[in-house]
């Protein structure tokens, strides 16, 4: 709800009826969890799922599916462990309810975490939504975010072709499934945090570019900043992109300009794992712009352009 009401504090025009979002329609009919998780274990009643209905619940130890308008008590995570809720609401309402309140409707990755649901939360209703639903929509940028703020009725696929999203601003941003061949206005995203500078210089002088204009290179310590270097890196002019990683031959490690060794790892076969030949010239890393964006190592001479760090 925080990007949601950033967007629409954006759209200076309140004539607008409809603004695009990043959301489109995959084809992909898929689970997952609310945390946006993939749901890799499942527990389904025999025969079940069945049917078109979305959300998943737990019934006598088992799970259905059934359909997400309906009214249930639910499993929230809480920052101390289950939290079940003796009120019953729809599946959203539910979703909004443990986020404002505790972290989110439960997911449930395993047996063990399961049998805990089963046997931890005293069941006093016939169903209890989890945080299991299905949908076939994907944020533009490839994220795994679950949030969803559908206008009442909405997806409707009317025509059987709405496969992209917009936002009524005056409705207070609810969204509505369209027709991709609309044309509308539209917000875009920009990370405020990285930059992609469309320059070719060797790593040195990258370096040396984002520490006099901005604050570093980019170091990736986790998965989250590399998906968020993948979005950048995607409108590169060069094939593969400098980052701050370099390769500190005497003891063969990966580093980064802040000194700290590599844990989260994201290399290319081949790439970043073996003895590097430092004799010639020294390495660096860099990350690819197309394909699955992997980390390489590369003469530090080679010059490609490069995402500088803001802060």
């Amino acid at each position: 709800m925080n990007d949601l009401n950033e967007l629409i504090k954006s759209v200076s025009d309140i004539s607008l009826q409809y603004v695009w979002i990043g959301l489109q329609k995959t084809g992909l009919n898929k689970w997952q969890w609310s945390s946006g998780e993939p749901a890799l274990y499942l527990n389904w009643a025999p025969g079940k799922p069945n049917g078109v209905d979305d959300c998943g619940i737990i019934a006598n130890g088992q799970w259905n599916n059934t359909p997400c308008g309906s009214n249930q008590q639910f499993i929230c995570n809480g920052s101390t462990g289950l939290v079940f809720v003796n009120q019953a609401m729809n599946w959203r309402d539910a979703q909004s309810y443990c986020r404002q309140n505790h972290i989110d409707l439960v997911s449930v990755r395993n047996q063990n975490e399961n049998q805990q649901i089963i046997s931890d939360i005293t069941l006093s209703g016939s169903c209890i939504w989890i945080g299991l639903f299905r949908d076939s929509w994907q944020w533009s940028d490839l994220s795994n975010s679950s949030f969803r703020y559908w206008k009442p009725g909405q997806p409707d696929n009317s025509g059987g072709n709405e496969g992209c999203v917009v936002t009524e601003p005056n409705a207070q941003g609810q969204w509505h499934d369209i027709s991709c061949t609309n044309q509308f206005s539209f917000v875009c995203h920009e990370d405020a945090e990285l930059i992609l500078i469309r320059e070719n210089l060797t790593w040195a002088e990258a370096l040396r570019y984002c520490r006099q204009n901005h604050v570093d290179l980019v170091s990736v310590h986790s998965e989250e900043m590399q998906h968020r270097v993948k979005n950048v890196v995607k409108r590169a002019s060069t094939a593969v992109v400098w980052m701050g990683l370099h390769n500190y031959c005497v003891m063969n490690m990966w580093l980064w300009l802040s000194g700290e060794i590599v844990c989260y790892q994201n290399w290319a076969p081949g790439n970043g794992t073996t003895q590097e030949n430092c004799k010639l010239e020294k390495r660096k890393g860099a990350v690819q712009s197309g394909g699955d964006q992997r980390w390489i190592s590369l003469p530090e001479s080679y010059k490609l352009n490069f995402v500088c760090s803001r802060n």
